[in-house]
C-alpha cells in the first residue's frame, strides 16, 4: 500500500493558494490542478499529491487534533526551505527546523500550521554524522 493524496481543508482557497504555492515549491511541488476558490492539487516528486480544497459537505474546514502529514524533503536546506516559506506567508511556527533525535538520529524536521490551523511537518532523514 503507497499514499496517493492528502486533502488538506481550507476556508479560504485564495489565501491557501498563496500559502502552499510558496511552501510546497521549496520541495518540488508543482500546481497540477487548479479550481480558482475551490481546490487546487499539488504534485510533488515521488507522484503523490496533496489537495487543499473547501470541504465538499460546505460545513467549516477545522484542523484535525492530532491529524498531521509529514512532507518528506531531499535534504536539510529543503526543510528549512519550507518552514521559511511557511512562515512568510502567514503560517505559525509548531517547531523550528533542526535535529529530532528522540524520532533518531539522522531524523531533521520542523512542524508549522498553515493560515488554516492545519498542522504539518516537513522531514528529511541527514547523512549520518552530521
Amino acid at each position: 500500500m503507497s499514499l496517493d493524496y492528502i486533502m488538506i481543508g481550507s476556508d479560504d482557497p485564495i489565501r491557501s493558494r498563496a500559502f502552499y504555492d510558496a511552501v510546497f515549491a521549496a520541495f518540488g511541488g508543482i500546481v497540477e490542478t487548479d479550481y480558482p476558490g475551490i481546490a487546487t492539487c499539488y504534485r510533488f516528486r515521488n507522484e503523490t499529491r496533496a489537495w487543499v480544497a473547501r470541504p465538499f459537505d460546505g460545513n467549516a474546514a477545522l484542523p484535525g487534533n492530532g491529524g498531521m502529514p509529514g512532507f518528506r524533503c531531499a535534504d536539510e536546506a529543503e526543510v528549512d526551505a519550507a518552514h521559511a516559506a511557511a512562515m512568510a506567508n502567514g503560517g505559525s511556527d509548531e517547531g523550528a527546523p533542526g535535529p529530532r533525535p528522540d524520532y533518531g538520529p539522522e531524523f531533521y524536521g520542523a512542524y508549522v500550521r498553515d493560515p488554516n490551523g492545519n498542522k504539518m511537518s516537513f522531514i528529511c532523514t541527514r547523512a549520518a554524522g552530521r
